[in-house]
């Protein structure tokens, strides 16, 4: 048994969603899965698995940040689990952007030391798996959902000192920055599983001006966005 995820395996689905915040998973499990089953409570990570559509499914929260984030990603991996895709929200970074944009991740900047110390410090492009890429924008392109598909960057801070930052990594085409993704798509390529990441833009932090979704409108967009989740990595692998 894992040490921080109090599950057998077995317990959870072969796809698995990953919000950052717990109690988002508990949303999503009550929300859209047939029969949900609390799997995980340890230090407040809650897990649960369920049907969508008829097909086995869970989601896992994960916590804030690369280091936390990725001992949920290791351990659901020992539980058998062989697709992780996040759901997450983001700091949207081109002018373009609206709050509750869905943008598809290809790769993360890997502003983060946890992605380093996996690779032994050499170089990496964290790259998300295209299959779920893949099967992310042409399920959203199905529902009609606009989307946003490029990098991001993951970084160690929310609260940033250097808030120029935020616009030379907008001059180098990022799409957003938020804070797992580079640990889950270097796990995800170490240990041979599929990974992906989706995030619904609730911040705009460009041209000097910071602009946050509110409750209601992310509420909203989350749930786009958990639709076009669910029904990738539920999908035959067939696109």
């Amino acid at each position: 048994m894992p040490i921080h995820i109090r599950a057998e395996p077995g317990e959870y689905a072969e796809a698995c969603l990953l919000p950052g915040d717990p109690l988002r998973a508990k949303y999503i499990a009550e929300t859209y899965f047939d029969n949900p089953v609390e799997k995980n409570s340890e230090r407040g990570l809650l897990g649960y698995t369920g049907t969508y559509d008829g097909k086995p499914v869970s989601v896992q929260g994960t916590g804030m940040g690369c280091p936390g984030a990725t001992i949920v990603f290791e351990e659901l991996i020992q539980l058998g689990v062989k697709k992780l895709l996040r759901v997450g929200t983001c700091g949207g970074l081109q002018a373009h952007h609206e709050l509750g944009d869905l943008i598809v991740a290809l790769s993360a900047v890997a502003d983060d030391r946890t992605a380093d110390h996996l690779v032994g410090h050499e170089p990496h492009c964290p790259t998300a798996s295209w299959e779920l890429i893949h099967g992310a924008v042409h399920t959203a392109k199905q529902m009609g959902q606009s989307m946003h598909v490029g990098p991001i960057v993951s970084s160690d801070v929310f609260y940033n000192p250097d808030e120029s930052q935020y616009e030379r990594w907008s001059k180098r085409g990022v799409l957003a920055v938020e804070m797992e993704a580079s640990a889950l798509f270097t796990v995800g390529a170490l240990r041979g599983v599929q990974s992906g990441c989706l995030l619904t833009v609730s911040d705009i932090v460009v041209e000097g001006e910071f602009k946050r979704i509110t409750d209601e409108e992310l509420r909203a967009a989350v749930d786009r966005m958990t639709r076009v989740a669910l029904a990738t990595v539920t999908a035959d692998e067939k696109h």
